[in-house]
């Protein structure tokens, strides 16, 4: 679920023992595009921004040959102590030629800040009339927390880019993407997901967005303190409990036979 190459001073790292603990819903809720997918016996897959690992296990329960890529060396690690076959390898820069009947991403392709290298590489990767089948953030995707972080960067003289380093579109942006790229998009859909956060909001900005908050040094908890009482009143009920406000994006393209 990881990229490569951003900006020092925002590089955002992977531990799969915090992502189990804050975030392992994002998997969870994986089911649907993994239905869209259907995987088949002896289908050849690649899970384009693996993670732990947690989906990819399903795909090989199906009966896929499956390959997993992910630029987190953390995530790698974690992935094939599941006796996966993972490949460290950066999402904007696949190295497959023809080599698959499906490309599967779950909750990766809007950490992949050159989407058009992205697709590209997974036409690359694709069989003809191969399908490319994917879940990830939409337009308006933690569109409070993004605002909440970066309102709170600006009064603290933080760099304020650090709070969103993500490519959320819209699925009109996509659509013409994923055409230039040579595939025909079969089905693309964008919903609302309000997602319960079992460790709260603080377990969600530690996971997603500790880089916003380490710019601020020896302020860093005032940050976070900050951040939480704006999101509040918006993302916390009277019981304490918070979600986040998730859009998802989810489509099949499939190339030409």
């Amino acid at each position: 679920m990881a990229t490569s190459h951003p900006e020092p001073t925002s590089r955002q790292t992977w531990s799969a023992d915090t992502y189990e603990r804050n975030t392992r819903f994002v998997s969870d809720l994986g089911a649907g595009v993994v239905e869209w997918l259907a995987p088949g016996p002896g289908e050849r897959i690649l899970d384009l921004g693996c993670g732990d690992g947690a989906l990819t296990v399903k795909l090989v329960q199906a009966g896929a040959d499956v390959v997993g890529v992910d630029a987190s060396d953390n995530f790698v690690e974690a992935a094939r102590k599941l006796g996966l076959d993972v490949r460290l390898m950066d999402g904007h820069a696949l190295a497959f030629e023809r080599e698959f009947d499906a490309v599967f991403s779950n909750a990766a392709l809007h950490w992949m800040l050159r989407p058009e290298a992205v697709v590209s590489g997974v036409a690359r990767a694709l069989k003809p009339g191969g399908r490319f089948v994917a879940e990830f953030g939409g337009h308006m995707n933690v569109a409070a927390l993004s605002t909440a972080m970066r309102a709170v960067g600006d009064a603290m003289g933080g760099d304020v880019d650090i709070a969103g380093p993500w490519f959320y579109p819209t699925e009109d942006e996509y659509s013409a993407m994923l055409r230039a790229g040579g595939f025909e998009v079969e089905k693309i859909a964008r919903f609302a997901r309000p997602t319960p956060l079992p460790t709260g909001a603080r377990g969600w900005l530690e996971t997603m967005r500790a880089p916003f908050f380490d710019q601020f040094g020896e302020r860093r908890e005032e940050a976070y303190d900050r951040v939480l009482r704006a999101l509040k009143p918006s993302l916390c009920d009277r019981a304490g409990n918070w979600t986040a406000d998730y859009v998802r994006l989810r489509f099949i393209a499939r190339l030409p036979g």
